[in-house]
């Protein structure tokens, strides 16, 4: 992303008064910041709020909040972190207002370089590390008590490592649970990507095009296969499809530092609730990926009916919604 240097205007005094200097470097680093961050405009829903968590590298992220409508018994916070081509906004269509009536405190992230967080000036991409480690700040300031994680895809495998950086670690608050859904298992995707060119050759191609040469941002078709079901309505699509191209100004991973530092580390003495959850109809994790995961945390996987990759802004979203809630009840009663 480029970025515009910003030089004084000719003619100026070389030593301007201090206060007038003191103005203009505020609005230098305002600018700074702005040309710094991801443009993706999603326009909020009554309830909602955007902010931005400062990191202690400097970096914004993005943070769509939504609070129970009114108070009620004490619940977990629910802290929301999406995949690829996605940012908050993905959670904030249909899940933050659901869960919010239910009465949780939500919080939706846009990762580094995503939706409207800042882009670090060295456009590299983030790593499993970075990620957790933003993920843990913005727990740590700012989450009053321990949050029940939920990650989607890639956002799944943040959530494992996360989990997994429990075990002897100050820097990472404690969760009160973890949710998968549609989650890279914890080895990542590259047995997906080749259980699917030996059974699934051209299925396999549609998925590298969709995703690796990003062509489902310019084909209609190839967006609904990859994310949504047959049933999901044209505009609809169009709509979020509109928002992945915006969403993702660097790739979430550098996926060869990504493979070379999976698979995510097992925790022997695992306290931390999970649920693991997959969709029948998705394009990209299989019934093996979600088994995976499962045996990896020694729990039944739940697979969604019904249900494509984007659970949550899937045209049958409230399923695997409904399904989280339950779970969260038995949890917390």
């Amino acid at each position: 992303m480029a970025t515009a240097t910003l030089t004084a205007p000719p003619f100026l005094p070389s030593s301007p008064p201090a206060p007038a200097r003191a103005t203009r470097m505020r609005r230098r680093g305002a600018a700074r910041r702005f040309l710094l961050r991801a443009a993706c405009a999603y326009a909020l829903q009554d309830g909602q709020s955007r902010r931005f968590h400062r990191l202690p590298c400097g970096l914004d992220l993005e943070v769509i909040a939504q609070p129970p409508p009114a108070p009620g018994r004490r619940r977990p916070p629910l802290v929301f972190v999406h995949g690829s081509f996605h940012a908050a906004w993905c959670w904030a269509e249909h899940w933050l207002p659901f869960f919010s009536r239910a009465g949780f405190s939500c919080y939706a992230l846009s990762l580094r370089a995503q939706g409207e967080s800042s882009v670090p000036q060295e456009t590299v991409a983030g790593t499993l590390e970075t990620h957790t480690g933003d993920i843990a700040d913005f727990i740590q300031k700012e989450i009053p008590s321990p949050p029940v994680l939920i990650g989607h895809s890639f956002g799944g495998l943040i959530v494992q490592q996360y989990v997994s950086c429990l075990q002897g670690s100050e820097s990472h608050p404690k969760l009160a649970g973890a949710v998968l859904v549609c989650s890279v298992p914890p080895s990542g995707n590259s047995g997906l990507v080749w259980r699917y060119l030996l059974t699934k050759p051209v299925a396999a191609v549609k998925v590298t095009l969709s995703l690796a040469a990003k062509a489902y941002a310019n084909s209609l078709s190839l967006c609904k296969e990859t994310f949504f079901s047959p049933q999901m309505d044209d505009e609809l699509v169009l709509r979020y499809q509109a928002l992945m191209k915006e969403s993702s100004k660097l790739p979430l991973f550098d996926l060869r530092k990504l493979n070379a530092a999976l698979p995510v580390p097992s925790v022997l003495d695992n306290t931390t609730e999970v649920l693991v959850m997959g969709a029948n109809n998705d394009f990209i994790v299989d019934c093996e990926g979600l088994s995976e995961t499962s045996r990896f945390y020694g729990v039944q996987p739940v697979c969604v009916e019904g249900v494509a990759h984007d659970m949550m802004l899937d045209c049958s979203w409230e399923k695997g919604a409904e399904i989280i809630l339950t779970w969260l009840e038995k949890m917390t009663p």
